[in-house]
């Protein structure tokens, strides 16, 4: 099995910065929970906006780290790839919250704790899978991983359809039917984003195995 430092060089740079945006991502989801936990007077957008920015750097220090490192093997496209898709994660997680605290009202009666445990999964797995490039480029390990992410995405799905249905029953006001369906649509983004980080690991696994 071909390790990563004959991709890399002799320098981990790469693992550390991918490693800590995909836990940035997991603690946008975590921030998340818990500005839907609390009040709509006490909540606030600082630390999703704060994991975003977080997000961000790191996504910076690695096109910087891709301009200065020579990279034996793997493609530049693949790192940058990998680094964009999860970035995206946080940058979508900040928009929710934006959403959720502009009409608070409207969120009377809605449950969101389906969406939140399966973005949890979503979150973790990513975490997961990244820290296979630093371990090992073992196939079917990341293969597995990925699987769940595909599965879980599946899921999304269906919750979407299920939550679609109940917004076209008749017992919603437009107003809310425009603005749960503007939520939910970027809540399945972020299983999407999970998914193609995910993608991109694979690919890169499948292509140096």
């Amino acid at each position: 099995m071909i390790s990563l430092q004959k991709f890399f060089g002799k320098t981990d740079v790469f693992y550390d910065l991918l490693e800590a945006s995909a836990e940035e991502a997991r603690f946008s989801v975590q921030a998340l929970n818990q500005l839907l936990s609390q009040s709509a007077s006490d909540r606030s957008l600082d630390a999703l906006i704060l994991s975003r920015r977080k997000n961000k750097q790191t996504t910076e220090k690695i096109d910087e780290a891709l301009c200065r490192t020579f990279v034996s093997d793997l493609e530049r496209e693949d790192v940058e790839a990998l680094a964009n898709s999860i970035y995206k994660i946080p940058k979508t997680l900040e928009k929710i919250a934006e959403r959720i605290i502009i009409a608070p009202d409207r969120l009377q009666g809605v449950d969101f704790s389906k969406h939140l445990k399966m973005m949890q999964e979503a979150a973790d797995t990513v975490v997961t899978i990244v820290q296979e490039l630093r371990k090992k480029l073992h196939l079917e390990r990341v293969k597995d991983h990925n699987a769940k992410l595909q599965f879980i995405e599946g899921e999304a799905d269906k919750l979407m359809l299920e939550t679609l249905r109940d917004l076209y029953s008749g017992r919603h006001d437009s107003v809310s039917v425009i603005y749960l369906k503007d939520l939910y649509d970027l809540m399945e983004k972020v299983y999407d984003r999970c998914r193609d980080a995910g993608n991109v690991v694979s690919h890169i696994v499948l292509k140096y195995s």
